[in-house]
């Protein structure tokens, strides 16, 4: 399989917005990190333009992600399944605070 550049640059835009995302960022607080403009890291996100060596690094580290982490090709990254346990302790840790306090309430 041929990957042309333009992959590449879709793929690298891709990752970062899903990060930015996933991590409730602006494109201005990244944008801050990295010290680039918010229009290059616009540029960046759609594929339009690649960043130096340099640049990427500040967004990795902007993004709080390893440089390989920005070429995955997965949907998700592999630390999801970390954030989804954490989830699922704070739910189960709501919903049972939340029976015990209607059950006190009902119990009166």
């Amino acid at each position: 399989m041929v990957i042309s550049g333009q992959d590449v640059r879709t793929l690298l835009g891709k990752r970062i917005r899903f990060y930015r995302q996933q991590r409730q960022l602006s494109q201005a607080t990244l944008a801050e990190r990295a010290d680039i403009s918010i229009t290059f890291l616009s540029k960046i996100e759609r594929g339009l333009k690649f960043p130096t060596s340099e640049t990427l690094s500040g967004i990795a580290n902007g993004l709080g992600v390893s440089l390989s982490d920005l070429f995955q090709k997965a949907e998700t990254p592999t630390n999801d399944q970390d954030m989804f346990e954490r989830f699922k302790i704070d739910i189960t840790k709501n919903v049972l605070e939340t029976l015990e306090a209607v059950y006190k309430a009902y119990e009166e």
